[in-house]
């Protein structure tokens, strides 16, 4: 019996061609195909007008969700379906799973549970899906395999540019630079304006251009760092070595005058 496909587009150029890949060349093999976008608050404009233009200029549907946290204990997070206009572009979804889960950082990994997996699932739980009616197909690209889930049979999670048609990077940019559009951001940017994630060269150089981009994470930290559980009595704080966004301004600072 023919399973349905649930594809989690992330908003990324290599998300987007595994799903145009996909609905071009496996359609046949599923009965249904939902593919959902999860919005954060925190994401480069870029990256939504990507979605956006992917699904006209393509001829696909893609649901965008964002989560609705349950502040009580033990209530899962829940989703709200929105689209390019009415998604939020203030951080609403993430500040929201900040207050009852305090910062995610490298000790605390819950923002994409909670901003990405949690509402895209809470959505296909909406339309009816179970578990094991669905596969859920992910963007990772073969030159990525150590980013794949060990338990993804398990789970039910396909990586098509995997095992598939893999693909590397510059596959992708090559198969890019033939479309009349693409995702308009650099190399060193990404889907989140300023994601934690990301190492110190990258944050100096994107708040040297967007210095704005780090109010957000800057206000949280003021707002919430003493949320969720907290060791040593310590403030939590988003970026490694546990940092600041103070003093991550403060090394953007002396690095541009130092390069002066």
């Amino acid at each position: 019996m023919k399973k349905n496909l649930f594809i989690s587009f992330s908003g990324g150029e290599t998300s987007a061609f595994m799903t145009i890949w996909i609905l071009a060349n496996i359609r046949n093999l599923y009965n249904e195909i939902v593919i959902v976008f999860a919005n954060t608050g925190q994401e480069n404009e870029e990256t939504l007008l990507f979605v956006k233009l992917c699904a006209e200029y393509f001829g696909f549907k893609v649901v965008w969700v964002e989560a609705v946290v349950n502040p009580e204990a033990n209530k899962g997070t829940k989703h709200r379906v929105v689209d390019f206009e009415t998604a939020s572009r203030n951080g609403e979804p993430f500040e929201d799973v900040i207050k009852k889960y305090g910062i995610p950082n490298p000790d605390w990994l819950h923002c994409t549970r909670e901003l990405k997996t949690a509402p895209m699932y809470s959505y296909i739980r909406s339309i009816g899906w179970k578990k094991a009616d669905f596969h859920v197909a992910i963007g990772i690209r073969i030159d990525e395999i150590g980013r794949a889930d060990d338990k993804a049979d398990k789970k039910g999670i396909i990586y098509p540019l995997i095992t598939m048609v893999p693909v590397i990077k510059s596959h992708i940019n090559g198969w890019w630079k033939e479309q009349p559009f693409r995702l308009n951001l650099k190399g060193y940017q990404g889907n989140c304006k300023w994601c934690w994630k990301k190492g110190m060269r990258k944050h100096l150089t994107i708040l040297n251009e967007n210095p704005e981009f780090f109010d957000f994470p800057e206000r949280m930290e003021e707002l919430y760092g003493m949320n969720g559980v907290i060791h040593n009595e310590e403030p939590r704080v988003f970026f490694r070595d546990k940092i600041n966004t103070k003093q991550l301004r403060e090394f953007e600072g002396r690095a541009f005058h130092a390069s002066r």
